[in-house]
């Protein structure tokens, strides 16, 4: 399997979220320069500047309205853009919030974390916002996803634990075996959750009924950062320490595969409309995984 990469911006940019459309396309945020950018598959790119342009966009999802949403870290807002480029934002109600993670709930609603706050938060179509407090503080809820059990479930970077709230806002905390994983991305593959501990240099699986699994790379340096299920007990993640893309299968068996450019520090990653693992490079560029 052969990585290819495509240049998309400027180092100064900052690549970051990536996510595939509805439009067949993917589509990134630019973290540094305030922008979401749409790249078609045969790299055709075009950018929509954000205001102010320090808002630092960082997670990116599509939602069930047929636009993209994502997070805007710095500013403290929620952002909604459509296929044809038309942007808005909504603020989250708790100031400095520090929101990050964004997932599509099973109720037609986004659901975010808070890193700052404690808080999960959910937003309407029409930028109606509620927040759920976190039974904890310092815990740094940070990405989130929709598992199969009709809830919504998150990591908790400094609290090493993962987190599942209920639609209704009901919340349950299970703590990782490892001390010190600071887990950070989050995946369902349709039957369990898969999570990545960036200071561990593992990969988690943790059940919708709480039982946790570590699975440690080859490389405990790696530092995985995010991750994507293409089908059950099959995962994609990136490795920012390592400089790789990886892949995990349901019994623990990874593959890596290093990046052309060195020290590009891939960061999101999304299964492309072509059906292959795309990440994005805060250096500047995508890398796209051959299937």
């Amino acid at each position: 399997m052969a990585v290819s990469e495509m240049s998309v911006a400027d180092k100064g940019a900052g690549p970051y979220g990536i996510t595939a459309g509805p439009d067949g396309a993917l589509w990134l945020t630019f973290a540094h320069s305030g922008r979401i950018a749409r790249l078609t598959l045969d790299g055709e790119l075009h950018e929509y500047p954000l205001e102010p342009p320090g808002c630092r966009p960082a997670v990116i999802t599509p939602g069930p309205d047929g636009a993209l949403w994502f997070t805007r870290s710095q500013d403290h807002r929620i952002g909604r853009i459509t296929v044809d480029g038309e942007t808005e934002s909504f603020p989250v109600p708790t100031p400095d919030s520090g929101p990050f993670g964004i997932t599509a709930g099973p109720d037609g609603a986004m659901w975010f974390t808070e890193m700052n706050t404690d808080r999960i938060g959910r937003i309407t179509s029409t930028g109606e916002t509620t927040e759920f407090a976190l039974p904890c503080t310092g815990a740094y809820p940070s990405a989130i996803t929709s598992g199969p059990d009709g809830a919504l479930w998150f990591t908790l970077n400094q609290a090493n634990a993962i987190g599942r709230v209920t639609v209704h806002g009901d919340i349950v905390i299970h703590p990782l075996p490892t001390p010190g994983a600071a887990p950070v991305g989050i995946t369902s593959d349709g039957a369990a959750l898969w999570f990545v501990e960036i200071a561990a240099g593992q990969i988690g699986r943790i059940s919708v009924a709480g039982a946790v699994e570590e699975f440690p790379l080859p490389d405990r340096t790696a530092k995985p950062h995010a991750i994507v299920a293409a089908s059950t007990g099959d995962c994609w993640f990136t490795e920012w320490g390592a400089n790789s893309m990886g892949h995990i299968t349901g019994s623990g068996k990874v593959t890596e595969y290093g990046l052309p450019s060195p020290s590009s520090e891939p960061h999101g990653i999304a299964l492309g409309p072509d059906g292959a693992p795309w990440a994005a490079l805060e250096t500047g560029g995508v890398a796209r995984l051959e299937p």
